[in-house]
């Protein structure tokens, strides 16, 4: 109930921004003005995967548009979260009932550039999803820019996907794969095929990595395992005012309880899954480990994965667990790069190793890791999270990322710079998506390689770029 008031409330919005733009309201962009654009996402949660994202979209965009020409602001839902984040950019807070702020912020800029992963779809929670759908369709309401950057799109609720469709249709998304522009066409909405933006992304120097693993018990010799679990069952989060209700009155659903009025999924089927998920990656790495020389390290990626890579730590008699608690996403992705080998349930766990050339095995709960590693050609090592035989199958994935390393290294270097090159092609259509809405926005002039599409890169995918392009 309290999803289809949250829909309800923004599609009001929408309606009503609209309105007001016909009548009048509202004000346009004038040449001579910096461009204001908002980045809508799912910021301040301590979650790496959508920080890094969001910090690459901003360098991409300023780097092309004119750092000089343009003013962003990104929503956070915990400045201390996002402390450090995101230079030269004002973060706005986004509150949990947020349909007011978005009839409130978005208004104020020209443009809205929506910015998370898992945009259009109810496997998380269809409340992400309505605050994507009105930061884009107030922005489009009001004829201004309204892009959807690296979305995916996948199942949604019969009423969430007839808001997309009606409040979409003048949005523009680039979407990370063909899938989700299936998905998205047949609703009306317009797209073009992008990639995710975390392939750009420049974390702290490898000696960094390489210390932090050090000081945490490794010798320097034995190969580092890197595992990034979750919790795949307590998805979607629901809104429930009722449970909230009860929960502030008598603390029940405390263990199901994510903020405010919103809930995890829970039940006994939910925890006999998950137990299921974690015991059967504890026992795979642990058979693993007594056939190879390895040192295993758990990383949770977001602030929730704490739960079960303590679980698993636990279960391997107490191996070290490094959060994003703990370390920024500068550290974090520097310590993945410096692992030898990862086993994630964490598209971003991966995403992000890959330019360190990591060989990783994916354990999805979507289509995200199940996309890429069909485009890495490397299907072999991906499982699901369900998948009554997960024991077996990942130390099987484990033993060939020990053996096949240098091969899987390869595929993934060659996928890295194929998606750079994607990623430089979105640059190219965000440019003129923006010229479309304002003519009189002078772009860029000359001729521009594709790398000018991307924003500075450092010198280790400069020589991936040389060596595979």
């Amino acid at each position: 109930m309290m999803d289809f008031v949250l829909e309800a409330w923004v599609s009001g919005s929408i309606e009503r921004a609209k309105a007001a733009w016909m009548l009048g309201g509202g004000k346009r962009w004038k040449p001579g003005e910096k461009v204001k654009l908002l980045f809508a996402g799912y910021n301040g949660t301590r979650n790496m995967g959508s920080d890094v994202r969001v910090e690459e979209m901003l360098r991409q965009i300023r780097h092309i548009l004119g750092g000089e020409r343009v003013e962003f602001s990104v929503m956070s839902q915990n400045f201390d979260f996002s402390r450090g984040y995101f230079e030269g950019t004002r973060q706005v807070h986004l509150p949990d009932i947020f349909p007011p702020f978005l009839a409130n912020e978005v208004p104020q800029h020209d443009g809205v550039v929506a910015c998370e992963g898992s945009m259009f779809k109810s496997k998380f929670a269809n409340a992400l999803t309505t605050m994507m759908i009105g930061s884009l369709g107030i922005a489009a309401a009001q004829n201004k820019l309204s892009v959807g950057y690296g979305a995916e799109a996948g199942h949604m609720d019969p009423l969430l996907a007839k808001m997309c469709g009606r409040y979409c249709k003048n949005s523009f998304v680039i979407t990370r794969n063909e899938e989700s522009r299936t998905v998205l066409r047949e609703l009306g909405v317009p797209t073009e095929l992008g990639t995710d933006t975390a392939w750009t992304f420049e974390p702290r120097p490898a000696a960094y990595g390489q210390s932090i693993l050090r000081k945490i018990g490794w010798d320097g010799r034995a190969p580092v395992l890197v595992v990034c679990p979750i919790n795949p069952f307590q998805w979607p989060v629901r809104a429930s005012v009722a449970k909230y209700a009860v929960h502030s009155l008598t603390g029940a659903y405390k263990d199901s309880h994510y903020r405010t009025v919103y809930f995890h999924n829970s039940g006994p089927a939910a925890e006999q899954a998950y137990k299921q998920y974690w015991t059967a990656m504890a026992k795979a790495i642990e058979a693993f480990r007594k056939k190879k020389n390895v040192f295993v390290i758990l990383a949770a990626t977001e602030r929730l994965d704490a739960r079960p890579a303590n679980k698993i730590a636990e279960k391997l008699g107490g191996v070290p667990v490094l959060t994003a608690d703990e370390y920024n996403m500068y550290e974090l992705v520097s310590i993945l790069r410096a692992c030898h080998m990862m086993a994630s349930s964490r598209y971003h766990g991966i995403v992000t190793s890959m330019p360190g050339l990591v060989p990783s095995a994916g354990i999805t709960m979507d289509e995200r890791i199940r996309n890429l590693m069909r485009e890495r050609g490397q299907q072999d090592l991906l499982m699901t999270v369900d998948d009554p035989e997960l024991e077996g199958k990942l130390l099987v994935a484990l033993e060939r990322l020990s053996s096949d390393g240098e091969a899987i290294a390869d595929g993934i270097a060659r996928t890295v710079v194929r998606n750079l090159k994607v990623m430089a092609r979105m640059g190219v259509y965000f440019e003129e998506e923006v010229q479309r809405r304002y003519p009189e926005f002078q772009t860029r002039r000359g001729e521009w390689s594709w790398e000018d599409y991307l924003p500075p890169i450092g010198e280790p995918l400069k020589e991936l770029v040389a060596a595979y392009s």
